[in-house]
């Protein structure tokens, strides 16, 4: 078997990933990621290039994860929210060799490749039987190659893509991801979920979007440790309630927002949700109203624990359901390999329950860069060793970490990373724009949602069809949940002496007695 599954050649016929469809084998797993292998090694994809995967949650997706971490390939998980002008910019700027595409993503790949003639990735598959005009299909050429278990295995791994501030979405390349190590190493980073409460064996469900980072790690890491993965297609909150039952799930990752959602399902099928499998209810990636994580505690008890982390960093802090009672608020300690400390504005280490900007050190001296961004990877890394997020925060007298700002613009709907500023490019190209600034406002249900203000260029009025004009250009260019819900006009844009946006200004009206700032 590759060496990420072998420790599991004696339970091959048992179960390892379950979607809609079917289920996959440990040994059919095994097998078809080989073939894999075989199929992208012989259309000239080498160590360290990387493989475009615009996919849903279907079983597939867990051989794309296996090839490329057992071939020294990163896998780049594209958003398929996206619209074909960003997914190009992804095949582009990460410079795939190859692509793989669902087939119910075939039109939007498709018009993204038209996008990019220069760069698109030279092998092209398709999650169907037959193959189309721009893919041939990944189940004809898997039929065709070789199962037998490659040689010159060696590390891989995956790179996300995440917005900054400014500018287009970067490319995160951690570190941790070593071409040339042993492919099990990537074990270690597996074994590390043992310490947050994730099972071995077990079953995960997966139940939100593995483009994303945080689904993709608290899935396919318990994968490779030995914890089967049960795929939903998309998050039905009845439905998640069933199959945790229907299956035995033990562990499962949600977003506030599914939160909210699960919440609010009727009391029928609340009463008839039993969870007697579940153990770990792991959740994060946006901020929690209090609210609701109390009523989920009220519902699922000791098992809901979250975490505070991110793309570039993983895991930072981890609090339990107890511990949050506790310290209502917080976020949790350090992880046993994360040093904290919070920087004041002058640069000097905070003292215990001072708000400064969060630094993080990984003990283990994992790191990222952001790809073919030297500049704002060094505006990341504000002293040697550590990493910024821009999040403000503080720690208080027990160790605990608590969160009240973020300093850069970042808003996130839904458990999403939205950046204003590729939004606030595409609303300034208008020519009835004079000035933008996109910013979050609250959302019970999202946390955040998209907010716009503009000012317009002299007599110009605005009107519901510039309103619809407006909301197209970004609708056409970009994912529909970065389209603003609301934009209002202003008379001149906030600014600082320095020609600074002060969008603060323009936020805070938005977020007065929520009782919160993020």
């Amino acid at each position: 078997m590759v060496r990420l599954l072998s420790d599991f050649q004696d339970r091959s016929d048992g179960v390892a990933v379950i979607d809609a469809v079917g289920d996959t084998t440990w040994g059919e797993l095994n097998e078809r990621s080989n073939r894999l292998i075989d199929v992208l090694r012989r259309a000239g994809v080498q160590p360290g290039d990387r493989v475009a995967l615009l996919a849903g949650n279907r079983r597939e997706i867990e051989e794309v994860y296996v090839a490329c971490a057992s071939a020294g390939w990163l896998a780049v998980p594209i958003n398929w929210h996206f619209a074909p002008d960003e997914i190009a910019y992804v095949l582009n700027d990460s410079g795939s060799r190859a692509l793989i595409v669902d087939g119910e993503l075939e039109a939007v790949a498709t018009l993204a490749l038209a996008l990019t003639p220069d760069a698109a990735p030279l092998c092209r598959l398709i999650m169907s039987p037959t193959p189309t005009t721009e893919f041939a299909s990944y189940e004809e050429v898997l039929d065709a190659a070789n199962p037998v278990e490659p040689d010159d295995q060696m590390l891989g791994g995956v790179m996300f893509y995440t917005s900054g501030t400014t500018g287009r979405p970067k490319g995160v390349k951690n570190s941790a991801f070593t071409l040339g190590a042993p492919p099990e190493i990537m074990k270690l980073s597996a074994g590390a979920m043992a310490s947050i409460g994730i099972p071995s064996p077990g079953l995960t469900l997966l139940c939100g979007p593995q483009y994303h980072s945080a689904q993709w790690a608290f899935s396919f890491l318990p994968l490779i440790a030995g914890t089967s993965v049960l795929m939903q297609r998309k998050f039905i909150p009845e439905e998640t309630l069933e199959l945790i039952d229907d299956y035995g799930v033990t562990n499962v990752h949600l977003v506030p927002t599914q939160f909210v959602r699960l919440l609010r399902v009727n009391p029928d099928a609340q009463d008839a949700f039993r969870g007697d499998a579940l153990q770990l209810v792991l959740h994060g990636a946006a901020p929690c109203a209090p609210s609701v994580k109390r009523a989920m505690i009220d519902w699922f008890g000791a098992k809901v624990s979250e975490y505070y982390g991110a793309t570039e960093g993983g895991v930072v802090t981890i609090i339990s359901a107890q511990e949050w009672i506790d310290k209502p608020g917080s976020v949790g300690k350090a992880m046993p390999i994360v040093e904290l400390k919070i920087v004041a504005d002058d640069g000097t280490e905070a003292a215990r329950g001072s708000e400064g900007v969060i630094h993080v050190r990984n003990l283990l001296g994992s790191d990222f860069e952001y790809l073919n961004e030297p500049g704002k990877t060094a505006e990341a890394h504000p002293e040697p060793g550590f990493f910024t997020l821009g999040d403000i925060g503080f720690i208080d007298e027990d160790g605990y970490l608590f969160l009240s700002d973020r300093k850069i613009d970042m808003i996130i709907s839904g458990g999403v990373n939205i950046y204003p500023a590729e939004i606030e490019a595409i609303l300034i190209g208008h020519p009835a724009v004079l000035d933008a600034a996109v910013f979050g406002v609250p959302n019970d249900e999202f946390g955040e949602e998209v907010r716009a203000a503009v000012q317009l260029t002299p007599n110009t009025r605005y009107t519901p069809a510039l309103d619809r004009d407006l909301k197209g250009l970004v609708r056409a260019k970009m994912a529909a949940y970065k389209v603003p819900k609301n934009i209002d006009v202003v008379a001149e844009m906030p600014r600082s002496d320095a020609g600074k946006l002060l969008k603060r200004e323009l936020r805070a009206p938005f977020w007065e007695g929520t009782g919160r700032k993020i």
